[in-house]
């Protein structure tokens, strides 16, 4: 037989063969699908658990229910969410960042001490609190990525450090005090909503932060820093500057930090302890929406999320009764636990489902040729 007499029955005999089905992508199952999905993801199961802490807060304390308390209180606990979105990046990097705390301090008491009575020096302070936490930022992260220095014991002198800086400059005390202007950034209102009333200034800057943050990692630099979490070693193959992402992502925790400080200064005044424990509230936050510590998996908003899920539990804890001082044994074990069980669910969802491989041809091969296999 000749070469193309078995070439012409091959092709006849393939055109015999039953097509396979199109394996449909995840996304052509509709808008519904897709949010169950979602839900079942560690990133997407933080925003039910805050509809679930949400609900049971109204129903302890029905008062909470009312549109306008629970617009207050989302504005009260965006400055923790733009905290929180700030750890994230550094956390999907594969890093810690333990300095946000005392980042905040110190640049309340930058506003405090310069800014004064004087409204008109508010902008140029603001500009050098951005400065001042740009570079707290990039020094923390050329530490760690160039020196070698594991971002924790960076990030822990760093925290130290000022620490010490702000109680020697304050003496540990409340001092100075912001011209109005500058305070009603953090108090500060938009009026004659309907159904909520007022809109506060910091869910506002929440909502173009979260868009930025979005954004951004839809980006060649979010890819790049979530490669840079998963596999250090692979994304540098592929050409990643991976010192330079890192250092990046510690630069936007410390800006995040930076604004936080702004708006705190707005109710809480100008004291060196406005920063305490915001950095582990960040990190609460941060796995508790989800994002698997060590980097690599997590979404922006969930990380968002989770610090609203983490206030509504202390505020349902309080309308319940619970003393405030079970408030850092509940986040002690909420870490633990949303830890446990992230790592553990990404670790299935990246598992190929039992009995198929990861390259299943869509078609079978024609009879009389040979399957070449993965390469």
């Amino acid at each position: 037989m000749t070469d193309s007499t078995t070439s012409t029955t091959s092709t006849a005999l393939a055109a015999l063969q039953p097509r396979s089905r199109t394996v449909l992508p995840d996304h052509g199952h509709g808008l519904a699908g897709r949010a169950l999905r979602a839900l079942g993801n560690p990133g997407g199961a933080v925003f039910l658990l805050a509809a679930l802490l949400l609900a049971a807060t109204i129903v302890a304390n029905p008062n909470f229910g009312d549109p306008g308390v629970v617009i207050r209180f989302l504005g009260r606990t965006a400055p923790v969410a733009i905290v929180a979105i700030g750890q994230y990046f550094v956390i999907v990097a594969g890093e810690f960042d333990l300095s946000m705390g005392a980042v905040i301090a110190a640049q309340v008491v930058i506003a405090g001490n310069l800014i004064g009575e004087d409204a008109g020096r508010m902008y140029p302070v603001m500009l050098l609190m951005l400065a001042v936490g740009a570079g707290i930022g990039l020094l923390n992260g050329l530490l760690t990525t160039l020196l070698r220095v594991p971002s924790f014991i960076v990030t822990l002198g760093t925290m130290l450090a000022l620490g010490g800086l702000v109680d020697y400059l304050t003496g540990g005390s409340a001092t100075g005090n912001p011209a109005d202007e500058f305070r009603e950034l953090g108090r500060g209102t938009v009026e004659g909503v309907p159904v909520v009333e007022v809109i506060p200034y910091p869910l506002i800057a929440l909502a173009v932060i979260a868009a930025a943050a979005v954004w951004l990692m839809r980006r060649p630099f979010g890819r790049s820093l979530v490669a840079t979490g998963d596999n250090p070693a692979a994304a540098r193959y592929s050409g990643t500057a991976t010192w330079w992402i890192t250092t990046r992502a510690f630069i936007l925790s410390s800006l995040c930090a930076t604004v936080a400080a702004v708006l705190l200064v707005g109710y809480a005044g100008v004291h060196p302890s406005v920063g305490d424990g915001y950095e582990f509230a960040a990190i609460t936050a941060v796995v508790l929406g989800g994002v698997l510590l060590g980097g690599g998996r997590g979404w922006v908003l969930s990380a968002a999320a989770g610090a609203f899920a983490l206030e509504l539990l202390f505020t349902l804890l309080t309308v319940l009764g619970v003393e405030s001082t079970w408030r850092d044994t509940v986040q002690g074990l909420i870490i633990i636990a949303a830890v446990a069980v992230a790592g553990r669910a990404w670790h299935l969802g990246r598992r190929p489902a039992r009995g198929t491989s990861r390259h299943t041809p869509t078609q079978p091969p024609a009879p009389g040729t040979t399957p070449t296999g993965d390469k």
